[in-house]
């Protein structure tokens, strides 16, 4: 398991957008799982939308991106002080099921696909209790800093 400051370790965001909270498991090479607690507080909820409030879904897709890299990082024994950065390369196959909302905990599902070259693709889903709200293929890019 991996609480929010060691996941800075393997991340360079911050808030407001690190959108990774804990890691709960994580298999090297295989899978890792973890998840974000979303709250009214999110500065996109004063926009997105009035009234209504509903995560994007472009910042679902970067929460699974994010969970992913550190799968990455922790596959290849790296981490962003050893001068690499996980840059998010694509994305392929989202799609949205359900919409997010605050007081909902996203559980985020990462597994990997493949890894050659620095390019790594992962096969994710986001979900809320048993309810799956996101699934996508997400690419990542390790360049040196």
């Amino acid at each position: 398991m991996m609480k929010v400051e060691e996941i800075m370790e393997y991340l360079p965001h911050r808030y407001p957008f690190l959108l990774v909270d804990r890691v709960t498991e994580v298999e090297k090479g295989v899978l890792i799982t973890g998840y974000k607690n979303v709250t009214i507080n999110e500065p996109f909820f004063n926009g997105h939308f009035p009234g209504k409030p509903v995560m994007p879904g472009v910042l679902i897709i970067e929460a699974m991106a994010q969970l992913s890299g550190i799968l990455g990082f922790v596959t290849a024994d790296k981490k962003p002080s050893d001068g690499v950065i996980h840059y998010l390369a694509g994305s392929n196959k989202a799609r949205f099921k359900r919409p997010v909302v605050p007081g909902d905990q996203l559980r985020l599902e990462s597994r990997l696909i493949s890894g050659k070259h620095g390019i790594w693709k992962f096969d994710c889903r986001a979900l809320v209790g048993d309810e799956v709200a996101c699934v996508a293929e997400v690419m990542s890019a390790e360049r040196d800093v």
